[in-house]
C-alpha cells in the first residue's frame, strides 16, 4: 500500500471534509430526529459516488463501495445530546464555527467528525482500487444517545448486513481502540410514604432513604478494580428523580440511574 498516496488523498479532500461536517454540525438532530441530517449524508455519499447510498426503515444512512468477499463496515452515530444551557457556550451549538482550524459546535467530536471522515474515507478506498477485494459499508447510524446498540441489532437483523469487522469512529484522540469496557444501565427505587411538607414526621421520605445509597455508591467507585486492558471498572449516579404530589409534600419516591461500566473482574 502507497501510504504517501493515502496522506495526498486526505490532503485533496481537506477543504470538502471541512465543508461537509459544518454542514452536518449546523443540523440539529437529537435522537429520533436525525431526518434531516441523514439525509445531507447521504447526498454526500451520491455526490462521491458510492456504489449505493440508501436510508433504511429504522432511519440509519448505509452507503456502500465494492462488492469483494471481504465485508467491513465502518460507523459513527450522527444524534447529538441536546445542549440545555446555551451560556454555557463559547460559540452557538448548532452552528459550526471554525477557529484555528477546529470545528466547533454540538457533535463535531462526537460523532459527526467521525461520520464525515468515514465518508470521505470511503471515497479514497474506492480511488484507492480497495473496492474490487472488500465490501464496505459506511453507516450513520442513529439514536445512539438515548438507544446504544439498537441501530446496529437492527442493521444486523432486518439490514441483513454482517461484517466481518466493524470499526467504530468514537473520537479516541487519535489512538487505536481494540475493545471497550462493558456497560450496565441500572435503575434503583425507594419508597416511602407521603405527608404534608410542613409535617414531616408524618410521612416517610423517599429521598432520604436513597440518599445513603447515593454515598455509598460513590465510596464503591473507589474499591473497583483495574483491568490492563480494558481500564478501571466504574459506576456513577447520573439521575437522580422523585414524585410527589407537590412541591409542598413529601415525596414517596425516589429514583436513580447508575451507569456501570465493567471489565472482566
Amino acid at each position: 500500500m502507497n501510504y504517501e498516496k493515502i496522506l495526498t488523498l486526505g490532503e485533496n479532500y481537506r477543504d470538502d471534509v471541512a465543508k461537509f461536517l459544518s454542514d452536518i454540525v449546523s443540523i440539529k438532530s437529537l435522537s429520533a430526529e436525525e431526518g434531516e441530517v441523514v439525509e445531507r449524508i447521504k447526498k454526500e455519499m451520491e455526490k462521491l459516488e458510492f456504489d449505493e447510498a440508501f436510508i433504511d426503515p429504522l432511519g440509519n444512512v448505509i452507503g456502500r463501495i465494492g462488492n469483494g468477499p471481504t465485508i467491513i463496515a465502518f460507523d459513527g452515530h450522527v444524534d447529538t445530546v441536546d445542549a440545555e444551557d446555551i451560556s454555557a457556550w463559547d460559540t452557538p451549538p448548532f452552528e459550526a464555527k471554525i477557529i484555528d482550524g477546529k470545528i466547533y459546535g454540538r457533535g463535531s467530536c462526537d460523532q459527526k467528525g467521525g461520520v464525515a471522515s468515514l465518508v470521505y474515507g470511503g471515497r479514497i478506498l474506492k480511488e484507492l482500487g480497495l473496492d474490487k477485494d472488500f465490501t464496505f459499508y459506511f453507516v450513520g447510524s442513529v439514536m445512539e444517545e438515548d438507544s446504544d446498540g439498537l441501530p446496529w441489532l437492527y442493521i444486523l437483523n432486518e439490514d441483513n448486513i454482517s461484517p466481518e469487522i466493524v470499526i467504530l469512529t468514537e473520537p479516541t484522540n487519535l489512538k487505536i481502540a481494540r475493545g471497550h469496557r462493558g456497560r450496565m444501565e441500572i435503575g434503583v427505587k425507594t419508597h416511602g410514604l407521603s405527608a404534608h411538607g410542613s409535617a414531616p414526621e408524618r410521612g416517610i421520605n423517599a429521598i432520604y432513604k436513597m440518599a445513603p445509597l447515593i454515598l455509598e455508591i460513590e465510596k464503591l467507585n473507589n474499591t473497583l478494580k483495574d483491568d490492563e486492558f480494558l481500564g478501571k471498572g466504574t459506576v456513577a449516579v447520573t439521575e437522580v428523580k422523585s414524585k410527589s404530589p407537590s412541591l409542598c409534600a413529601i415525596p414517596y419516591e425516589c429514583q436513580i440511574h447508575l451507569d456501570r461500566r465493567l471489565t472482566p473482574f
